[in-house]
C-alpha cells in the first residue's frame, strides 16, 4: 500500500517553494532541514524557533488563513478597479486548483512535518539526558511543539472539513493525520471525530508540559509570541466550542479568563498620546489581552494583512476590498471599535469612492515610522475577548443567559464609550443573532466568519453597494453550499496511490 511519504515530500516541497518568496528568507533559522539531525537541547531549541517561524508565513495568519475566510463571507466588497487579488475566493468561484487555498493546505502540513521531524529526532536521545535542567527545558520545547501541531491541525479541520456534529462526526471526513516523519502511514483521511481527538490529545500533552507557566508573572504571559499553558487553554476553548462540547468550552475559557493573567484592553482609557489601550493594541501590536501573537521584527515578518484593504503608497489608497455596509451598520453610536477599525477616506481611483476603509491593519507604527514598512501587523491569534465570546456562546447553548450576558457586557464595557449603550439582553429567541453580531464587531477580518456561518448553519446574501464589482456583489449563499468547506487540493487527489477522498466542493 502506498504510504504518505509522497504527500509529506510534496507538501514540504510546495510549502518551501511558496515560502521562498516571503520575508522569512531573511532569517536563516526559519527552516528545519531534513538532513540536519537534532542532537542537543540547544539544537532542539533552534528547531522550535524554526517552527515559530513557520507560523510567520504569508499563507497563514499574516495572510491567506486570516483573510480568505472573511473575504469569502459577508464582510467586504470588491471595489471597481481592484487588482483581483483573492477575486475567485470573493466570487465563490473556488476550484480544487486554487493556488491560495493550496498554499494554506501545504503550509499547514509543512508545520506538521517540521513538528514530526522534531519529535522523531529528539526521541533518539532524550532519555539519555542526565542533566535535570536540560531535561526540563526539552520537555518545555516538546509542549510547544505539541501545541504547534495541534494548532495546525485545528486550522486544517476548520477549513477543509464540515462543521462538527457529535451525532455524525465518526462518519464524516476529517483530515490526513500524520504523526511520524519517516513513517507517515497511509495517504488517507481520518474521520472528523478522530481528527478532533488527535488535536485534543496533542493539547493534553502540551498542557502537561507547559503547566508550570501558570505560576509565572502575568507580565511574562500576556502579549507573548510564545506558546504557553494559557495558549493551550485558549485553543481548547475554541476547539470544544466547535465540537459543541459546551461544558468543556466553558471550563477552558474560564481557566484563561479567571486566571487574571490577561486584561481586556480598555477603549475608554487613554494609554499614551491619542491612543487608548485598545487603539494601541492595533497600532503597536502590544496589549494585556493578547494571549498569543505571531511575533514579527522589521527583518522577519510574513504577509501584509492590510495590503488588500488599503494599498497605500504614501500618497493614495487603492483598496481591493472595502467593508460591507451591513457589517458597518452593526457598530452602534459610542462603539469605539468603529474608529479603531475604520477610517473614511477618498480613494485614488478615478471614480473617487469615499468610504470607511479598514485601517485595523494599517500596520505597526514602529515599522512604518522607522522602516517605511506599511500594512504589516502582527496577527493576534488568541485574544481574551474571543474567550469571553466563546464562554458566552457556550452559556447560551446551555440556556444560562444571565451568565452569557455578564460575559458579553464585560467585553462591551471595555469597547463602548460612556455616551453609548453597552446594554444587551440575551434570550432564547435572540441570543444567536446577538452573539453573531458581537463576534463580527469584535473579530472583524480576523478569519472567523466563514466557519461561524458554517457551524451555525447560516447562509448570507450580498447586494451591490457603491462602486462594488458587479461580479460577486449580487450573491445569495445557502447554508448548505458545499464551498463552506474548501476543496482538497487537486494535486493531493492525483498523487499515485492516493486514497484521499474529495470534499463535495471538489466535485
Amino acid at each position: 500500500m502506498k504510504t504518505m511519504r509522497n504527500i509529506r515530500i510534496y507538501l514540504l516541497g510546495v510549502a518551501t517553494a511558496l515560502l521562498s518568496t516571503s520575508c522569512l528568507d531573511k532569517e536563516p533559522t526559519h527552516a528545519i532541514l531534513a538532513d540536519h539531525a537534532i542532537t542537543t537541547v540547544e539544537e532542539a531549541n533552534q528547531a522550535v524557533v524554526g517552527i515559530y517561524a513557520d507560523y510567520k508565513s504569508q499563507y497563514l495568519y499574516s495572510g491567506n488563513l486570516t483573510l480568505l475566510p472573511d473575504i469569502q463571507a459577508d464582510l467586504v466588497y470588491a471595489v471597481n478597479g481592484y487588482s483581483n487579488t483573492y477575486g475567485d475566493i470573493w466570487r465563490w468561484n473556488i476550484n480544487p486548483t486554487n493556488s491560495d487555498i493550496e498554499a494554506v493546505y501545504g503550509t499547514l502540513y509543512k508545520v506538521i512535518g517540521d513538528c514530526n521531524f522534531f519529535f522523531e529526532q529528539i526521541a533518539k536521545w532524550e532519555n539519555t539526558l542526565v542533566d535535570d535542567d536540560a531535561y526540563d527545558r526539552l520537555q518545555g520545547f516538546k509542549g510547544e511543539v505539541y501545541f504547534a501541531r495541534a494548532l495546525a491541525y485545528s486550522e486544517l479541520i476548520k477549513c477543509f472539513c464540515k462543521a462538527y456534529d457529535p451525532a455524525t462526526a465518526k462518519d464524516e471526513l476529517g483530515v490526513v493525520l500524520v504523526s511520524s516523519y519517516s513513517n507517515p502511514g497511509e495517504m488517507k483521511r481520518a474521520s472528523l471525530y478522530d481528527s478532533y481527538q488527535f488535536v485534543l490529545n496533542d493539547l493534553a500533552k502540551a498542557a502537561e508540559a507547559l503547566d508550570s507557566d501558570q505560576d509565572e508573572d502575568a507580565a511574562n504571559l500576556y502579549n507573548t509570541p510564545y506558546f504557553t499553558y494559557y495558549t493551550v487553554q485558549a485553543l481548547y476553548a475554541r476547539v470544544y466550542l466547535y465540537m459543541q462540547d459546551w461544558d468543556n468550552a466553558i471550563e477552558a475559557a474560564s481557566k484563561v479568563i479567571d486566571s487574571n493573567k490577561f486584561l481586556l484592553s480598555d477603549a475608554n482609557t487613554v494609554y499614551t498620546g491619542n491612543y487608548s489601550y485598545y487603539d494601541y493594541m492595533w497600532q503597536y501590536d502590544q496589549a494585556t489581552e493578547i494571549i498569543w501573537k505571531v511575533g514579527f521584527t522589521n527583518t522577519s515578518y510574513g504577509g501584509k494583512l492590510g495590503q488588500v484593504f488599503l494599498n497605500y503608497d504614501f500618497s493614495t489608497y487603492r483598496p481591493d476590498y472595502v467593508p460591507g455596509s451591513a457589517a458597518l451598520s452593526l457598530y452602534q453610536t459610542g462603539d469605539l471599535r468603529y474608529n479603531a477599525f475604520f477610517g473614511t477616506t477618498t480613494t485614488g481611483y478615478s471614480h473617487g469612492l469615499t468610504w470607511p476603509l479598514l485601517i485595523k491593519y494599517h500596520g505597526n507604527q514602529d515599522f512604518i515610522n522607522n522602516y517605511n514598512i506599511l500594512h504589516v501587523s502582527m496577527p493576534k491569534v488568541f485574544r481574551l475577548s474571543e474567550q469571553y465570546l466563546i464562554r458566552a456562546e457556550a452559556y447560551c447553548r446551555k440556556k444560562q443567559f444571565d451568565k452569557a450576558m455578564t460575559d458579553v457586557q464585560t467585553l462591551r464595557k471595555a469597547r463602548i464609550s460612556s455616551e453609548g449603550s453597552s446594554s444587551l439582553n440575551l434570550t432564547e429567541d435572540n441570543w444567536l443573532e446577538n452573539i453573531s453580531n458581537e463576534r463580527v464587531r469584535e473579530l472583524y477580518m480576523e478569519g472567523f466568519r466563514l466557519n461561524d456561518l458554517k457551524r451555525w448553519g447560516k447562509g448570507f446574501t450580498r447586494t451591490p453597494q457603491t462602486q462594488s464589482v458587479s461580479d460577486g456583489s449580487s450573491l445569495k449563499i445557502d447554508a448548505n453550499n458545499s464551498l463552506f468547506v474548501w476543496p482538497i487540493p487537486q494535486h493531493e487527489l492525483d498523487l499515485p496511490g492516493s486514497a484521499i477522498e474529495p470534499n463535495e466542493s471538489n466535485k
